[in-house]
């Protein structure tokens, strides 16, 4: 599945805007399966609140850049250690509905063993899809809102959906609009 990424190399970000970013963390179980690393916002967080998500977060005055914020946020949100990512790339940069910032998707490999340890003020849940199964297209639908396809994926009863399943899909290569 390494090889079904879909990255960017270089990020072209323009003077003055507003960034947050995400870590979008992959790593390889023990049966050669590449997951993806989500979590569940708790209902109590003023932004995109129960939502599933990638760690992250708005840049910090000591950030150096969208890396620096994404390997922070994924340390403190989830306790992934920033030594123990390789960052392979990025995805484009998307502007959310409830957001001001644009974020910046930054694509990791994570070092194993995986050791996560959810914030508890940040992260309600923490998920591991395999992306072999995030990449089947049958399994996700999505619906017509202002203009867009808004694309869902059930995930173990709970749903992914909105600028997440946005970047997820744009990270395997499935396509942003279909024909319905």
């Amino acid at each position: 599945m390494w090889d079904r990424l879909h990255l960017i190399q270089e990020l072209s970000l323009g003077d003055g805007v507003h960034l947050a970013a995400v870590l979008a963390p992959l790593y390889e179980d023990d049966d050669g399966d590449v997951r993806l690393v989500l979590t569940k916002r708790p209902e109590t967080m003023p932004t995109h609140a129960g939502h599933i998500s990638f760690p992250g977060g708005r840049a910090h005055p000591e950030d150096s850049g969208p890396v620096d914020t994404a390997l922070r946020e994924a340390h403190e949100e989830v306790g992934i250690e920033p030594y123990r990512v390789e960052v392979l790339g990025f995805l484009p940069s998307i502007d959310t509905v409830e957001f001001k910032p644009w974020v910046v998707p930054v694509v990791g490999r994570v070092a194993t063993p995986l050791n996560l340890v959810p914030s508890e003020r940040e992260v309600a849940g923490i998920y591991t899809p395999r992306l072999e199964d995030l990449a089947d297209g049958d399994r996700w639908w999505h619906v017509p809102w202002n203009g867009r396809q808004v694309w869902y994926y059930d995930l173990d009863g709970d749903t992914l959906w909105g600028a997440t399943a946005h970047m997820v899909r744009s990270l395997l290569g499935l396509p942003e609009y279909v024909n319905s």
